[in-house]
């Protein structure tokens, strides 16, 4: 399958980012021959379609970082899309609720980087305006984000592809061909799949779990490794659904790199309590006995995973112990909706997150995309990088066009 005339450009990853990229390259350039590879069976496979399903306000994230410009601008085209092309939506808003007074600094500071960040429709609230929009809630403090609400995340992905393909029916997205490696061949790049060869002028890595092992396949130098969470979601039965309306998160503890377990009500009217965040054994596993000597070898002979171990290591001990606990978990999701009973919540999916790790068991917290050659590696886009999708699609085709890789 080597084509004789080259594609213009090759996306690999058919997550939502991926096909967001499509999206906008093919917007600016309609004449041009695209195509997307997406190893599974169908796109949004992995991330994306186990996400929460949130868009994201951006109010956690650190005033002037890519992460807080681009969840802004993005969760704005992203609304706008989806009121345009009829992907299932609802701008619901969220409550964000102390219940403790130690949480009301910290419930500051949230406040002030909304503020910072331009978000609008957001106001502090009290304990009884908590109990007026969240008549189950139980909080001395909170704030009102109108601005956050819930998509499905798997249509918006097909319908950006979608739209890709109308735009110029030379193009394709091709699902069930899983990307090998990359390598010259002239003035073209060659990429390799397991169902033959793709002559194109350039390459957008958007491959989420396996970033860095593409970019390294691909040449560049990566420091960093990916490294999995699972996340395991409960959700409430038919008894205990009325007892959430929307969507109800807790104040972040800093000291950990995730946002806590919430509650979120999504696009097909159920809701779901969670997620943890467990190392899991396996990059691409949901289960939680999924393992692969694999991805298992690479993170734990890498002295990140383990620094990262011991810097949170009563947290990570806590979460384990609530994977497999239902009573665990469900005295967590009491802090905010005390009412809830065993029969309330039944287990529900799970996802997995792709962090990248620095060798110092940090997490790189802001989104990194960087160029090599004709090349252009998406190796960090963790959350809220669904709610961004269009806008760090705009970012890649901005930046392979100001760096001559497209045009």
């Amino acid at each position: 399958m080597d084509s004789t005339k080259p594609w213009d450009a090759v996306i690999v990853g058919g997550g939502i980012v991926g096909a967001a990229t499509m999206y906008k390259l093919q917007a600016r350039f309609p004449a041009k021959r695209i195509l997307l590879l997406e190893k599974e069976a169908l796109l949004s496979d992995h991330q994306t379609g186990h996400n929460s399903g949130v868009i994201h306000s951006g109010i956690y994230y650190k005033p002037g970082s890519k992460k807080a410009k681009t969840c802004v601008q993005g969760r704005r085209d992203l609304v706008a899309f989806a009121k345009q092309h009829g992907v299932k939506h609802d701008v619901c808003g969220k409550v964000i609720v102390a219940v403790e007074e130690s949480e009301l600094p910290r419930l500051e500071q949230i406040h002030q980087r909304g503020i910072a960040n331009g978000i609008e429709d957001l106001r502090k609230i009290s304990a009884e305006e908590i109990r007026t929009i969240e008549p189950h809630c139980t909080g001395i403090a909170g704030l009102w984000v109108g601005c956050t609400g819930i998509i499905d995340f798997r249509g918006a992905t097909n319908k950006m592809a979608e739209l890709a393909c109308a735009l110029n029916p030379a193009s394709e997205v091709r699902t069930g061909e899983e990307v090998l490696g990359t390598g010259p061949a002239g003035e073209v790049s060659i990429v390799r799949t397991v169902k033959g060869n793709h002559r194109t002028k350039c390459v957008i890595f958007c491959a989420g779990l396996q970033s860095d092992r593409l970019a390294r396949a691909d040449g560049a130098k990566v420091k960093e490794q990916i490294v999995g969470f699972r996340g395991d979601y409960y959700e409430l039965t038919d008894k205990g659904k009325h007892k959430v309306r929307n969507l109800i998160y807790p104040v972040p503890d800093p000291r950990f790199p995730f946002l806590g377990v919430h509650f979120t009500r999504m696009t097909d009217g159920s809701t779901e309590c969670g997620p943890n965040a467990v190392f899991t054994f396996k990059r691409e596993g949901y289960g939680k006995t999924d393992f692969s000597w694999r991805d298992s070898w690479e993170a734990l002979t890498y002295g990140g995973t383990w620094k990262l171990f011991f810097k949170n290591m009563s947290y990570g001990i806590a979460e384990y112990r609530r994977a497999f606990s239902k009573r665990l978990f469900l005295k967590t999701l009491r802090r905010l909706v005390p009412s809830l009973e065993m029969d309330d919540i039944h287990p529900g999916r799970a996802g997995v997150r792709a962090m990248l790790l620095g060798t110092d068991g940090e997490m790189v917290d802001d989104f990194r995309i960087e160029r090599r050659g004709q090349h252009i590696h998406v190796l960090n886009a963790p959350s809220p990088a669904a709610t961004a999708c269009l806008a760090i699609g705009e970012h890649i085709v901005e930046m392979a066009v100001a760096e001559g890789v497209i045009g």
